[in-house]
């Protein structure tokens, strides 16, 4: 009997040894924020004290990247490792915006189930896995976050939602906008959901500190509709607007986050936590009044502004405090940088596109992470090698950028280097080449959507401009 109570002692031991080797992983993702509206990048107005900090104990990007400046398209890259048009995910999926010519349109539009998830890859590592808030990857049971490596759900399958609970949610089959605890155990939340989302992730790590555990906590903030707490608007009585209402809803989004930080601590799993805070896309400017200075452009098109992101990493164990890393990073490095910091082995990752970016935050290599990179929606597209930045039209010649000079995209340098854009123009149909064809598509005319609201914040005057407008509470009662 004294044998038995002695393996099992030594057996338990050396469970909790493993669990304290395999660093714990937490992913906070934000939605539909401004690249400028948060303390550490520099804002004067926005309150994120828990932000701040976590940017000060790790590595902040100035270049941190998306794969797509929509919301479904950009989670599909990151979630698989791989540039989502190569699996035919190149748009977002919209129930009723489709066009009918598209292969799946409703509930079929997912990630494919042959694609391998960042928690499929943690799994097979001994990852207890939970995804909470926005999942946005497919309605369908099939590709529900249980069935694609998650071991706990909570959160609602679709794009967005409100804040406070739907008194008819149970009716119906509005299964994107349902809340669900569980897998189809709908129930609505009690109280705000950004505040909630953070309850049940404080919730997860307590259950689970005692192993590894991967912690995806993707919250619909600030995400429209526009909807804030009376107790959070209250702290900005000089803000008025859609501009006072974003402001309170990042407030509760940094408070969410700092209660998983706080747990964290409390727990001693801080120091040896990966926690990784980034955002899906550029900031709506003319949706929810993000600002994304001094980057041109928004959600929805391939300027910096929708495609540059936050994005902010931390490891006491192994990456020192207070780092700014200058070089292009992207979201699609966050499986393979997991995978191989929770103890795989990165040769198993044969078919990503991300890269393992713990030795560059090192220092023990200091190459670019990416020498190239791309961006595709329809006949827009992006290519970028090192610093210069070509951007394809429909409507109008391509547009060559450089980067170190230039980031709010005001200055062409198209017709002065009329060879470069020539070389990369057939360097992007190449990749192009290598990639799937959509499986869905939007209607045609939300391209002109996407084209007009690229032109209405083409510069930072013309973002200062509307934001002014955005200050009236009117704002969206009146047509733009």
């Amino acid at each position: 009997m004294k044998k038995i109570l002695i393996v099992i002692l030594i057996m338990g031991i050396q469970m909790n040894v493993n669990a304290q080797k395999k660093p714990n992983i937490v992913f906070l993702f934000c939605d539909d924020a401004g690249y400028a509206d948060f303390g550490f990048q520099g804002s004067k107005i926005m309150k994120t004290p828990n932000l701040d900090k976590l940017a000060k104990s790790g590595v902040k990007f100035t270049q941190g990247y998306v794969t797509d400046a929509t919301c479904a398209p950009s989670r599909a890259g990151l979630m698989t490792g791989k540039y989502q048009q190569r699996f035919g995910y190149e748009e977002i999926n919209v129930p009723g915006y489709m066009s009918d010519n598209s292969k799946f349109l409703g509930d079929d539009m997912g990630l494919p189930l042959d694609q391998v998830t960042m928690a499929d890859y943690l799994k097979k590592l001994g990852y207890t896995s939970a995804m909470i808030g926005k999942w946005h990857l497919g309605d369908a049971d099939r590709f529900h976050p249980l069935k694609r490596g998650f071991d706990e759900f909570y959160g609602f399958r679709g794009g967005d939602r409100s804040y406070y609970a739907y008194k008819d949610a149970l009716k119906g089959n509005n299964l994107d906008k349902r809340m669900e605890n569980g897998f189809g155990n709908f129930e609505e939340p009690n109280g705000y959901a950004t505040d909630v989302f953070g309850e049940k992730a404080v919730s997860f790590i307590e259950r689970n500190k005692d192993k590894p555990f991967f912690l995806y906590l993707a919250f619909n903030a600030v995400h429209t509709p526009v909807e804030a707490t009376p107790e959070d608007l209250k702290q900005f009585p000089d803000l008025v607007g859609t501009r006072q209402e974003v402001a309170a809803m990042t407030l509760a989004l940094d408070r969410a986050c700092g209660k998983v930080l706080d747990k964290l601590k409390e727990l001693g799993l801080d120091e040896n936590t990966i926690v990784v805070f980034s955002n899906d896309n550029g900031g709506p400017t003319d949706n929810n009044a993000s600002i994304n200075l001094p980057l041109s452009g928004t959600k929805s098109n391939h300027l910096e502004g929708g495609l540059r992101v936050p994005f902010l990493v931390s490891w006491p164990a192994q990456l020192k405090a207070n780092q700014v890393y200058n070089y292009p990073v992207s979201t699609l490095d966050l499986l393979p940088t997991f995978y191989v910091a929770g103890g795989g082995n990165s040769a198993n990752l044969k078919d990503i596109d991300g890269v393992n970016l713990i030795p560059y935050l090192k220092g023990d290599d200091t190459q670019r992470p990416h020498e190239t990179m791309y961006w595709k929606k329809e006949n827009r597209a992006v290519y970028r090698e090192n610093d210069w930045k070509l951007i394809r039209f429909p409507d109008r010649p391509a547009e060559l950028y450089d980067l170190t000079k230039d980031i709010s995209e005001q200055n062409d340098l198209a017709t002065k280097y009329p060879e470069r854009v020539r070389k990369m123009y057939k360097q992007l149909f190449s990749w192009e080449l290598t990639l799937e064809r959509p499986l869905w598509m939007l209607k045609r005319k939300f391209e002109k959507y996407d084209i007009d609201r690229m032109d209405r914040y083409r510069s930072p005057e013309l973002v200062k401009k509307e934001m002014k407008l955005m200050s009236d509470p009117s704002y969206f009662g009146k047509t733009h």
